[in-house]
């Protein structure tokens, strides 16, 4: 290259790779999308790689430091680094719009696209005012507590007290003090928040191209008509559900005689769970076959006096018998598994990527039962997709989309939920399978995976009609229960006013967390189980399946997690299943069995709700 012409390169370059802060008269001597260079575009990715994986880390510590110890403090200093990192990504973003990257190579143009995802907030104090909500938001739902009728002085926390009274009560007027106490506490102080939380994340989506919010969330998926593929896939899986709902319906009905309809709708606090999204925790109500060994193994556990500790090496011993990657030492000295006694954290299970080297983590108020057995290989199958994709650029760190994320350590726990690995663990008798321990099998994981399907659709239809304005302030309540009885055909047990705001009562609503991404998950979960079991030769039902030390099922699994986002999720399905696209076939053979058994048994109902 002639002298000048370096010369004028690497003057440019020296104005693309600043992150530093660069005046606005020299960054308007380079035009959005002028420079097509791509030997400099590489340049410049590199050192911003160097540099995310420093700042991402910073926001992870003051992220985790808060969510594990909720001080003003803590919030403070979160917030402070927030802020700062908003700042640095609206630069990196401007710079990333200079380069034109028509003609650059497929990985080149596809670190540009995802660099450039997402809103973006331009406005210091709308960004300080966004900041102040959500963490108000998060505040709320983490240190709400419920409160007894005088002269008693007890006050309940949601994990572990309100959701033990939900999972283990049977007394009708007592779940519904716990159901109501709760959304009384959190929902309308949240629910005067939300609105501004809406404004500002539709200004975020305005500002970068969107026409709101609903965009930038369906954007993960890579594909223009996704709203219609999930709308398709829930009318796939709808009847099995509405067989489900008719049979634990009846059988509600003979334990609460009239308090429960025999045709309509099931009130939302009988199911065993605050959301009465799995009902698993009503498994003794609706077993068909009490005479047989449960396959709850929550009493065992308790007797063989399992440790929390012990739970996690249990879930790291099934990966590494894949042939995948252990939790480094790291993770057993700095995550949060059990609730301190000593301080306000953030209950709700999640796995933390800390961006730099391979320190994962997960915070966890974890209990010695069933559901949370499944929960520990759940959060560690984020760690382990973490670990996985640690050797791409920090763009590309990421799941094929969001419902890959969630996908893998249910994948892992569909294994670990077989009577034949639980009996390997010393969890269930080993003795002989029949088909009536099939159905009581299978009813329990559809208590879990079948249930869930409908609340994983339908709260992700209420945000994005939210964002798009179709579901104004006054219609937030009124449209959440019009939603929750359509598709889960469940109602609330007692009036619910426009003054009551009971999305606010469930996590991710306060988060800001999409949740499309656990309904991709339920579905995909099965695709990849099936191809797992495929590679390790399974014969014999697919529910049967167990991958416990099968390499060749970890190598297929470990290939397609080592491609993060570097390709579309459609690339990455195609490498685990050989398919390209979401597909029910596998869900419902998994739970054929079930259904025909269902049918039988609901011989003579209503089957759905009027």
């Amino acid at each position: 290259m002639e002298t000048w012409k370096m010369t004028v390169w690497l003057f440019v370059l020296s104005i693309i790779c600043s992150i530093n802060y660069v005046s606005a008269d020299i960054e308007n001597e380079v035009e959005d999308g002028s420079i097509d260079n791509e030997v400099l575009a590489k340049v410049w990715l590199a050192e911003l790689n160097t540099r995310l994986i420093e700042k991402n880390n910073e926001l992870a510590i003051a992220n985790w430091n808060y969510e594990t110890n909720m001080t003003d403090h803590n919030s403070v200093i979160m917030n402070t680094i927030s802020l700062e990192l908003h700042d640095w990504d609206t630069e990196v973003k401007k710079r990333a719009r200079k380069f034109n990257t028509e003609n650059f190579s497929y990985k080149i143009k596809r670190m540009f696209q995802l660099l450039l995802q997402g809103g973006e907030l331009r406005d210091d104090q709308q960004v300080r005012r966004y900041n102040a909500i959500t963490t108000e938001m998060l505040s709320i739902y983490a240190q709400a507590k419920v409160c007894r009728d005088p002269p008693s002085t007890e006050c309940l926390s949601l994990e572990p007290d309100l959701e033990s009274i939900m999972a283990d009560s049977r007394d009708y007027d007592e779940l519904l003090w716990a159901w109501k106490g709760w959304r009384d506490a959190v929902g309308p102080p949240i629910g005067e928040l939300y609105p501004q939380y809406v404004e500002l994340r539709n200004i975020a989506a305005r500002n970068t191209g969107h026409n709101d919010e609903s965009d930038v969330w369906l954007e993960n998926y890579e594909e223009e008509d996704f709203e219609a593929i999930l709308d398709e896939l829930f009318e796939e899986i709808k009847p099995l559900y509405r067989h489900l709902h008719a049979y634990v319906r009846r059988k509600l009905r003979d334990r609460y005689q009239d308090r429960v309809s025999a045709t309509g709708p099931i009130p939302a606090h009988l199911l065993g769970n605050m959301w009465a999204q799995q009902w698993d925790n009503i498994y003794d109500i609706v077993r068909p076959f009490p005479d047989l060994e449960s396959v709850d193994i929550t009493p065992n556990m308790r007797e063989q006096d399992y440790t929390v500790l012990q739970m996690f090496h249990i879930a790291n011993n099934f990966f590494t018998s894949l042939g995948l990657r252990g939790m480094p030492s790291s993770f057993w000295k700095k995550s949060m598994l059990v609730k301190p006694r000593d301080r306000e954290v953030i209950c709700h299970g999640s796995a933390h990527d800390m961006q730099k080297g391979n320190d994962v983590r997960i915070k966890m108020c974890t209990q010695i039962d069933y559901d949370d057995f499944y929960t520990v290989h759940h959060e560690m199958g984020h760690c382990e997709y973490y670990l996985q994709y640690r050797e791409q650029p920090l763009v590309f760190r990421a799941g094929a989309n969001h419902g890959f994320h969630e996908a893998v350590g249910d994948t892992i726990a569909l294994s670990v939920v077989t009577p034949d690995y639980l009996s390997k663990m010393g969890l269930l008798d080993g003795g002989e399978f029949t088909k009536n321990h099939d159905i009581d099998f299978l009813l329990r994981q559809a208590l879990v995976k079948i249930a869930f399907l409908p609340f994983g659709f339908m709260i992700d239809k209420w945000r994005w009609d939210v964002f798009r304005g179709i579901t104004t302030p006054e219609n937030y309540n009124s449209k959440w229960w019009e939603l929750r009885t359509k598709y889960q055909g469940i109602e609330a047990p007692v009036e619910r006013t426009a003054a009551d705001f009971d999305p606010g009562a469930k996590y991710h609503i306060p988060s800001g967390t999409p949740y499309i991404r656990y309904f991709v998950s339920f579905l995909i979960q099965f695709q990849f189980h099936e191809a797992l079991c495929k590679a390790k030769h399974h014969e014999g039902p697919i529910h049967r399946c167990n991958i416990y030390q099968s390499k060749e099922a970890g190598d297929k699994l470990g290939a397609m997690l080592r491609m993060g986002a570097s390709r579309p999720w459609q690339d990455a399905m195609q490498e685990i299943t050989g398919q390209r696209r979401i597909d029910t076939s596998a869900i419902k053979s998994y739970f054929e069995p079930l259904f025909e058994w269902l049918k039988e048994q609901n011989e003579g109902e209503t089957i759905g709700w009027e």
